[in-house]
């Protein structure tokens, strides 16, 4: 990891993220830079935000300084955020993107069409949104795989990444067994439906292992939760019972008007849970990809 961008707009949220960016910076060596965007449509207030969050940038530039003991370097783009985000990844040649979580609202939790689900459903960047204060480097990371290209995009980044260290690694799965449901119909007794969802289980425990021993993680030492239940749900469970402070989750990138994930795992993990989630895209970017966008 040589380049990470952090995005901040100053507020809580985003400072907890500038400083598990400082973080991972300072134990990668890597070049640190830290992104305030002035939101072009506030057309009449543009002089003065500029003024303003050049100050503020600088106090939190000199504030990851005094506490990290690395520099940093600081921009300020006028624009659509997520657009300016994207292209300032491009043009710093960033290898992940660093924001904070979304406002999380207990009667309306909205995650769709904040800044950081569009960075992500427009963007090619491995985005880290940090909801926890950091302290130290990740102790206990999980890995959602759904076996699926995008899953494994996913574990193949965060190694890349050097994120794992000497984490302590948990890979969750979720299954269906198919034919629970038509047994529960059929009166087949609940002995038997126990047995068949027991073989099912093992059964997925084997494909997620031959799955895992294809991604560069040492299985030996990962945990294995396989669990029926839906995806979401169930890693969300796991989440809750084994207290990750990292959780690794792939989306499934389209191109053109189909590039979405709302409805997704990764969507509803985003929106749903407090611990920091690495979302990374199947598809990495290219040299020249970025949002065609001048930048002021």
């Amino acid at each position: 990891m040589k380049s990470i961008l952090a995005a901040t707009d100053f507020s809580i949220r985003s400072t907890k993220a500038v400083h598990r960016a400082a973080l991972l910076a300072r134990d990668a060596g890597a070049k640190l830079t830290l992104l305030h965007v002035v939101d072009e449509e506030a057309e009449d207030l543009l002089t003065a935000g500029h003024g303003a969050s050049d100050k503020n940038l600088l106090a939190l530039a000199s504030q990851i300084e005094t506490t990290y003991r690395i520099g940093s370097h600081t921009s300020i783009r006028i624009g659509a955020p997520h657009h300016a985000i994207l292209t300032a990844a491009a043009q710093l040649n960033a290898d992940i993107i660093v924001m904070g979580a979304h406002r999380k609202n207990l009667l309306k939790d909205v995650f769709v069409g904040t800044t950081i689900e569009r960075v992500i459903r427009t963007g090619s960047w491995p985005v880290l949104m940090v909801n926890q204060e950091p302290t130290a480097a990740y102790g206990n990371i999980l890995f959602a795989l759904d076996l699926s290209e995008a899953s494994a995009a996913a574990a193949k980044i965060a190694v890349t990444l050097g994120l794992l260290g000497n984490a302590r690694l948990g890979l969750a799965h979720a299954f269906d067994p198919v034919a629970k449901s038509k047994m529960i119909i059929a009166d087949v007794s609940q002995e038997k439906i126990e047995d068949y969802v027991k073989e099912e289980q093992l059964k997925a425990t084997s494909e997620l292992l031959e799955f895992a021993r294809g991604l560069p993680l040492d299985v030996g030492r990962c945990h294995v939760h396989v669990v029926e239940g839906d995806a979401a749900a169930v890693i969300a469970n796991i989440v809750r019972s084994q207290q990750p402070d990292l959780v690794v989750a792939g989306t499934h990138g389209r191109s053109g008007i189909g590039k979405f994930f709302l409805g997704s795992v990764a969507e509803q993990l985003l929106r749903s849970l407090d611990t920091d989630i690495l979302a990374v895209p199947r598809k990495q970017p290219s040299p020249d990809e970025a949002p065609h966008q001048g930048v002021r």
